[in-house]
């Protein structure tokens, strides 16, 4: 069964669960190598990326993600996880570098700078998309193999290559399921919310994650 993991290491993972199960993709949480069997996706998810970067290095994972990487996983990473995904990070050695982008941590300011925002993202959904940054980076080079799809000021907030797409916002964190359907038809999946419908789900609000505390 092809399913998409989120990485549930530290962060936002049932949030991205949610989004997943709206579209009818079976999702998974990821915690060791074992859990990456019949994935055809990771999504690492947003959180502190020091924190993440240290737990892929003790708990093992690291590796795993390289490895299936290799063999055709694709990969998604939201704030932190782009954070992690970057070939270079301002000031700080890369994690995983497996986008050719360059990326700044907390570009943006304190948690007290973090603000919601509304773009259009033709490749992603026909309707504008709900934007939330929160602690957010700023994606400052991309790529010449790296494709932008949305670009605010004189900075990147979306990128993708064939394999991986990096988002410094939280898509899961919002009633829009547009950035989950276009991971999902990424990683060669069909769910169930096609282009033409509202990808703003109305049964959505945020404490919708909060029935998988129950568990």
């Amino acid at each position: 069964m092809d399913m998409i993991g989120v990485l549930d290491l530290q962060g936002d993972v049932v949030e991205h669960i949610d989004h997943l199960e709206r579209l009818g993709v079976n999702a998974v949480r990821v915690k060791e190598p074992s859990d990456f069997a019949h994935l055809t996706g990771l999504i690492i998810p947003g959180g502190e990326s020091t924190c993440l970067a240290r737990l892929l290095s003790i708990l093992g994972i690291r590796d795993p993600i390289l490895r299936q990487f290799q063999r055709g996983l694709k990969l998604w990473g939201t704030c932190a996880g782009a954070i992690l995904l970057a070939k270079e990070i301002v000031g700080e050695p890369p994690v995983l570098a497996l986008i050719d982008i360059e990326i700044q941590r907390n570009a943006f300011g304190s948690q007290l700078d973090s603000f919601v925002s509304e773009a259009l993202v033709p490749l992603v959904a026909p309707q504008p998309i709900p934007l939330t940054f929160i602690r957010a980076p700023k994606i400052t080079r991309a790529g010449t193999d790296v494709a932008v799809l949305l670009r605010q000021d004189d900075y990147i907030v979306a990128a993708e290559s064939p394999d991986v797409l990096v988002t410094v916002f939280h898509p899961e964190l919002t009633p829009s399921l547009a950035f989950h359907r276009y991971f999902a038809l990424k990683c060669g999946l069909k769910p169930s919310v096609n282009e033409e419908s509202s990808m703003i789900d109305p049964t959505w609000d945020s404490r919708s994650w909060t029935r998988y505390t129950r568990l």
